[in-house]
């Protein structure tokens, strides 16, 4: 497990990096072909289901694509202008299962827009798959460790 970890750093490291230079095509080609991609309301637990709970984003890759493509389209409202995002991950953890790596990391996202700075903080758990020479995120749920969000500022992908 310990020789993992660089690369799985690496890999999320990267993934965030994409996410900050808006390069949402790549970062969607990350995902494997079966993936979701959930956001659960503010102060959720961990054990928490989309199908018996609200959360904010409940994407499987279908919706994500679709997502990707709103977002890169130049009549978003709700990213135009786009907002300035950094993201930092940290505590990286991994565990292996069988063939799967389990990599959770908590971050913290500035996000800059319209003269107005929003934090968001909170944990990341996501489940990564190893495809031919490169890992792809089979599952990635963000956590937002906090218990208020502003109204219509969850447009970014965390």
């Amino acid at each position: 497990m310990t020789a993992l970890r660089p690369e799985i750093e690496d890999f999320l490291y990267a993934e965030a990096n994409l996410l900050d230079e808006w390069r949402l095509n790549e970062w969607f080609a990350l995902f494997s072909d079966d993936a979701v991609y959930e956001i659960p309301t503010a102060g959720m637990p961990d054990s928490a289901s989309a199908a018996q709970s609200l959360f904010y984003v409940a994407d499987d890759h279908t919706r994500l694509r679709e997502r990707v493509v709103r977002l890169n389209d130049a009549d978003a409202h709700s990213e135009q202008p786009r907002s300035w995002v950094r993201r930092i991950y940290g505590n990286v953890r991994i565990e292996t299962e069988y063939d799967t790596v389990i990599a959770r990391c908590t971050f913290m996202a500035k996000r800059a827009k319209n003269r107005r700075v929003d934090d968001f903080f909170g944990h990341i758990v996501f489940r990564l798959v190893r495809s031919e020479a490169s890992w792809k995120i089979a599952t990635k749920r963000v956590y937002l460790d906090m218990d208020l969000l502003h109204p219509g500022k969850i447009s970014i992908i965390l």
